[in-house]
């Protein structure tokens, strides 16, 4: 089976929506230190970029959490790899992720998050399936909302390729 790659979002667009979230958030939270905990590794890219577009004081921590493996589609199985080096007790914690699907894993990783008894806790996500949701995940902060299409790029992976695309792009299977 071979693939091909659509452009669904440029990379002038995902650039224009990461600067606006990062001045919703910079507003959002005047005169505090966000923690923002990347989900790996798809976010990491996401985070990166919205780090640098954040203009109040941020930390940063790195969670993988998966239920994909090398498929499309979730297997509904959330399983930690690695965990946060820091404590969350207290921080403004923004959990930034590349995709909002399911939900399942969202779910299961905020609750963790939420009992670490951080001063508040968001979720911040490049982009968000709402169509696809099984479990309700509430996303403070979206860039786009997309359509039920296997996506890559920026991040996004299809078997841990296509991750460097400078934009987000729909794999159209052949």
């Amino acid at each position: 089976m071979s693939e091909r790659i659509r452009v669904l979002l440029s990379e002038e667009e995902v650039d224009r929506k990461i600067k606006e979230i990062g001045e919703q958030i910079s507003k959002d939270y005047a005169g505090k230190t966000v923690h923002l905990v990347c989900v790996l590794k798809g976010g990491a890219f996401f985070m990166c970029e919205l780090a640098k577009r954040i203009s109040v004081p941020v930390t940063m921590d790195f969670m993988s959490v998966s239920s994909y493996g090398d498929d499309t589609q979730s297997s509904g199985v959330v399983r930690i790899a690695k965990d946060l080096d820091q404590a969350l007790l207290d921080k403004n914690v923004i959990v930034v992720e590349d995709i909002v699907d399911s939900g399942r894993t969202l779910s299961y990783l905020l609750n963790i998050l939420n009992e670490r008894k951080p001063a508040s806790l968001a979720l911040c996500t490049l982009l968000d399936k709402p169509e696809r949701r099984v479990v309700d995940v509430n996303v403070n902060y979206t860039g786009f909302q997309i359509p039920d299409e296997f996506v890559v790029g920026y991040g996004l992976d299809y078997a841990q390729k296509y991750r460097n695309l400078p934009y987000i792009g729909i794999v159209e299977l052949d």
